[in-house]
């Protein structure tokens, strides 16, 4: 996966700590408060793809980015976080990079919401559509 001197990205679940996701999603995602945590395990264990950033000295998870997807055509974007105390190292722009760029999605149509990081994704070809929460990358097929 792609990598830099102080980070890696994984897509192997096994190594996605639940317990990091869960705090996030549960006390700091404007996006997520409403789910339990057996929904957030759920979500987790039967996501089409999950990738999580990682430091390279300690291996702790910093990010983490789901997907859902039919797996041939279209796929779902969720729940893209880094750790606030790692922002600025490029981890949101890995994450993405690796779940919808790098792996075997590269060409499917691609959605999303979100109220914030529109630049983010527009780097990856997400435009936003009339309510400005969703966006969508165009499939590559052809």
């Amino acid at each position: 996966m792609h990598a830099n001197a102080a980070y890696e990205f994984d897509d192997n679940a096994q190594r996605i700590d639940v317990d990091l996701v869960w705090d996030f999603l549960s006390k700091e995602a404007y996006w997520g408060r409403w789910r339990t945590r057996d929904i957030v395990e759920q979500q987790i264990r039967s996501a089409w793809r999950v990738v999580g950033a990682y430091q390279r000295a300690s291996g702790a998870q910093v990010g983490f980015a789901r997907a859902f997807s039919d797996g041939f055509a279209a796929a779902y974007l969720a729940d893209v976080f880094v750790l606030p105390e790692h922002r600025g190292h490029g981890l949101g722009v890995g994450l993405v990079r690796t779940m919808i760029e790098e792996g075997p999605g590269a060409r499917f149509l691609w959605m999303l919401h979100t109220r914030d990081a529109h630049d983010l994704y527009a780097k990856f070809g997400f435009a936003q559509h009339e309510d400005r929460r969703y966006h969508e990358r165009a499939a590559r097929f052809t």
